[in-house]
C-alpha cells in the first residue's frame, strides 16, 4: 500500500476529498485516543461483551465505562444491543480491530530485532 501524494496540481474537489477524509480519519483517531475507550475496544476484538463484563475487565465503574462506550458508539465504533436488562456490546465494524493490530505491533509486541 502506497500513500497518497497530495501535490500542488491537484483540483479542488480532489483536495476537498483528501480534507473530508482527514476529517473522518482525525475523529476516528481522537475516539481511540482514551486509555478507557482503548482498552475497551481491545476487549471487543475477541467479541460481544456486557457492559458488567467491561466492568469487571477494566476494574472500572459502570459510570466511567458507560461514559466511554457512549463516545465509542456515537462515533460509530461500537453497537450495543439490549437482552433484557443487559447490554451488550461488540466492533460496528473491523476498522478498530485493524487499527490496534498496528498499535499492538508497535507498541505492545515483542521485538527481536
Amino acid at each position: 500500500m502506497t500513500l497518497p501524494v497530495i501535490t500542488e496540481n491537484m483540483s479542488e474537489d480532489e483536495l476537498d476529498a483528501v480534507v473530508e477524509k482527514a476529517t473522518s480519519a482525525s475523529a476516528f483517531l481522537k475516539a481511540i485516543s482514551h486509555e478507557g475507550r482503548l482498552m475497551i475496544l481491545c476487549h471487543l476484538v475477541s467479541g460481544e461483551k456486557s457492559v458488567t463484563e467491561l466492568e469487571d475487565l477494566l476494574s472500572a465503574r459502570q459510570a466511567a465505562v458507560s461514559q466511554q462506550l457512549s463516545r465509542l458508539r456515537l462515533e460509530g465504533l461500537v453497537v450495543p444491543r439490549r437482552d433484557g436488562k443487559t447490554i451488550y456490546y461488540r466492533l460496528a465494524d473491523d476498522k478498530p480491530k485493524r487499527v490496534l493490530e498496528v498499535v499492538y505491533d508497535l507498541f505492545c509486541a515483542e521485538n527481536d530485532a
